[in-house]
């Protein structure tokens, strides 16, 4: 395939790495050079099989926007833009694109949730309270990180727990870490996922890439991480 990666940060560059390595043919656009979207003309859109995006809430709409009128195929790694996914959706239904977006493509983290919803489902009702505390470099831009919001909606609606506090740090150049803690006056269950680098993400994204490429529609990867 020819992807288009968006975002020339550390995951993006990854990502192109990862692509590459994989056989696809990569070009990869920096935000210097697609300054409110600019560069993501009809034309040169129509260039590529997928677009992938890991950029920055500031400028992940714009980008969604100018792909996804041309019935492109975009898997979206970016968070903090969330607010506007029904706009989103709806813009590639009506174009007949594809969108893939999730909070975090590591296969990993996507067992973490399915964990954290059985937690908080066996837990409810029995006098527990629940806590998250992510870890992320000090580079990143959205806090409380997406992961984390995904992590406490999962606990949230498994549990019937109300609001799932979470405690967001910013050190170095952390890849992320992600603890969920569910403490009653007896004891106390920890459920941890620590990324080493920023691989699987990319890994990850890369496959969704491959996956989506033969589709359209809106896809969460929560929901589709293991067809890929």
């Amino acid at each position: 395939m020819r992807i288009l990666v968006l975002g020339q940060g550390k995951t993006g560059k990854l990502v192109a790495a990862v692509a590459a390595e994989r056989g696809h043919g990569v070009h990869v656009l920096d935000a210097k050079e697609n300054t409110n979207a600019s560069a993501l003309t009809p034309p040169f859109v129509a260039g590529f099989d997928v677009v992938i995006d890991f950029t920055a809430p500031e400028a992940v709409v714009q980008n969604m926007r100018a792909c996804l009128a041309t019935g492109a195929k975009m898997v979206v790694g970016t968070t903090g833009w969330y607010d506007k996914l029904p706009d989103m959706k709806a813009l590639a239904e009506r174009k007949q694109a594809g969108l893939l977006y999730g909070t975090n493509f590591s296969i990993g983290v996507q067992v973490l949730f399915q964990l954290a919803a059985k937690l908080g489902e066996s837990l409810k009702n029995a006098g527990y309270q629940f806590s998250i505390e992510e870890t992320h470099h000090i580079t990143k831009l959205d806090s409380p990180s997406g992961t984390a919001i995904t992590l406490a909606t999962v606990v949230e609606t498994a549990s019937g727990y109300q609001k799932v506090p979470i405690e967001s740090k910013r050190e170095g150049d952390a890849p992320g870490t992600h603890v969920l803690v569910a403490q009653s006056d007896a004891d106390r269950l920890t459920l941890t996922h620590e990324s080493f680098s920023r691989r699987g993400f990319a890994e990850g994204a890369v496959r969704a890439a491959e996956w989506l490429s033969s589709r359209k529609g809106c896809y969460d990867f929560q929901n589709i991480y293991t067809q890929i």
